[in-house]
């Protein structure tokens, strides 16, 4: 096959109870499967149907989930072609890393559920994410000041999520409102990730990428580092950007470009939700955009990418 297709794997969010649908049957996922059952100690298929919505976002379990589906997904493609561009959006990127050879699934997972740990202890209590869009960046400025909150992720120029405290993130939301935002809300993540109020877990992280021995990037796969959008070409300072990115903006914008710039020519994101789609659909609108989730069947995903 030819072209370029990027490989977009979901942050935290979107889980949902119907969130494993598409590749719950898919023998070639069962392995994915069966391994995330020994971090979350029940099936993950069974575990997103039957969990209080308190479970089901809690960090640890919710980057178990989204890893579990992004590997998942990756488990279920056939015929892909011969370049793909590899991206993670937040916790994404362990299964990008996945996906790029550099981590076995199982790494992946282990890697998820202890990147989780090391977060929740180095988070303060109730702390987390929002999002605010439609405003220009003076005005944004302004409120990360006013509030004392920090800038975790750049969607783009006017789409940003900001983390701190609740009581911080709410005032933030009520004058991002006020100055005209267009959207504005707290997000569904429970630890203020991507900012300084997790320094501490840096050390940590790295320590445990360190352990898993991580291996360089497959020959035919290029993989963003979520950073700065520039590949990543030696493994150690993959290692390092990966362990700062939990207390450092994520800059989603620049992983935009860097799949223009590498030529790609369709793009799928394996969910859960849809967000990644819509913000390359409009930043991209000329490469077209699908999430998994926009699909009825694996046969049908596979269809499309070939």
């Amino acid at each position: 096959m030819s072209g370029t297709l990027a490989i977009f794997c979901s942050g935290q969010g979107g889980q949902h109870p119907r969130m494993f649908s598409l590749v719950e049957g898919e023998k070639e996922a069962e392995p994915i499967f069966a391994s995330a059952e020994k971090f979350l100690g029940t099936d993950p298929r069974e575990y997103v149907k039957t969990a209080s919505d308190e479970d089901l976002y809690s960090n640890r379990s919710g980057q178990i989930l989204c890893c579990t589906l992004s590997l998942a997904i990756r488990a279920v493609l056939r015929d892909l072609p011969d370049r793909i561009v590899c991206a993670g959006y937040s916790v994404g990127e362990l299964p990008a890393w996945g996906i790029a050879g550099c981590l076995t699934p199982e790494q992946v997972l282990a890697l998820a559920a202890t990147r989780a740990a090391i977060m929740d202890q180095a988070s303060p209590q109730n702390a987390g994410l929002a999002g605010i869009a439609g405003l220009p960046d003076d005005r944004l400025q302004s409120i990360l000041k006013e509030t004392g909150t920090f800038i975790a992720i750049v969607n783009a120029s006017d789409n940003i999520v900001i983390g701190g405290l609740a009581a911080q993130l709410d005032l933030a939301i009520s004058h991002a409102l006020q100055l005209g935002a267009s959207t504005a809300k707290r997000l569904h993540v429970a630890v203020p990730s991507h900012t300084p109020l997790l320094q501490s877990a840096v050390d940590p992280l790295l320590h445990a990428l360190h352990i898993l021995q991580p291996k360089q990037p497959s020959p035919e796969v290029r993989l963003l580092s979520g950073l700065d959008g520039e590949p990543i070409l030696r493994i150690d300072d993959g290692c390092m950007r990966l362990a700062r990115e939990v207390s450092t903006t994520v800059n989603w914008q620049a992983c935009l470009q860097g799949c223009r710039e590498a030529g790609v020519s369709r793009i799928i994101e394996t969910g859960p939700g849809t967000a990644l789609t819509r913000m390359a659909r409009n930043a991209l609108s000329d490469i077209p955009s699908h999430a998994t989730e926009d699909f009825h069947s694996v046969d049908g995903l596979n269809q499309w990418i070939a």
